[in-house]
């Protein structure tokens, strides 16, 4: 096959694993985003945490729950191939709603996705993934109007297996990458 063609073809699935981190993060999708690692990938958020992508995972429900929302917004996906190794600098517009205490504040987070990638048995996944911030909004209370009469009848979003996307299609199942 011509290299180029080769070429194409690995930077595509590379975009779709990060596109599918994107959605199972936002799902609150653990099968799915553990499916996205090799077995022995790292994780690093900074002081949050920093170790095996797996046991970052297995922290996800309970560092997830009080997210009412979460809205990762992939922009600018730079990747450099260099055989069954790849790198990639993954620019994220990130949206939080937190719950806390004192009612849902606003989060939103400029930043990248510092990643290293294996292709292993056909297949790309992350070998490791380094989160870092540019910049950062704290909006307190939340500014987020779902109850609005302007979308009133809309269907509204979840973090969860209810979300309006699992009833609507039959490929994007839960679970699955």
């Amino acid at each position: 096959m011509d290299a180029r063609l080769q070429t194409l073809l690995d930077k595509q699935a590379i975009t779709e694993l990060v596109y599918a981190y994107a959605r199972a993060a936002d799902r609150h999708d653990h099968e799915a985003m553990r499916a996205l690692y090799h077995a022995d990938a790292t994780d690093d958020h900074g002081s949050f945490f920093k170790g095996l992508a797996s046991e970052f995972i297995d922290q996800l429900p309970q560092i997830q729950e009080p997210m009412l929302i979460l809205h990762h917004n992939v922009t600018t996906v730079n990747i450099k191939l260099e055989g069954e190794y790849a790198e990639g600098e993954v620019y994220v517009l990130a949206f939080h709603q937190v719950a806390t205490d004192n009612g849902p504040i606003d989060l939103v987070i400029g930043g990248r996705y510092l990643d290293r990638y294996q292709k292993r048995e056909e297949c790309w996944k992350f070998s490791a993934r380094a989160v870092l911030a540019d910049w950062a909004t704290v909006i307190d209370p939340t500014a987020v109007q779902l109850q609005h009469p302007m979308i009133e009848g809309s269907h509204i979003g979840t973090p969860d297996e209810a979300d309006p996307s699992y009833a609507f299609f039959r490929l994007f199942s839960r679970g699955s990458a």
